[in-house]
């Protein structure tokens, strides 16, 4: 499966890595993806998910169950 935030959708990227004399040669930036299990209170049920350091940021703030329905709205969680 690839590293796709279940709650940002944020993708891997392609860039350059530039050497001191500036050469640039392909590669990827990666999203910082960490496997995490959540309970959800209003579902009574726990739920794993591929989230980026970005996407535990918002769920901090927002709250799991706020987020993970935003999630399913945009087409991010499919569960």
């Amino acid at each position: 499966m690839s590293r796709i935030c279940e709650i940002t959708g944020k993708i891997a990227i392609k860039g350059h890595k530039v050497s001191h004399s500036n050469k640039k040669s392909k590669r990827w930036f990666s999203p910082n993806i960490q496997n995490k299990t959540f309970f959800i209170a209003e579902e009574d049920r726990e739920i794993k998910l591929k989230i980026s350091a970005e996407g535990l940021r918002h769920m901090n703030k927002k709250g799991v169950y706020a987020c993970i329905k935003e999630a399913r709205e945009k087409g991010f969680l499919n569960r």
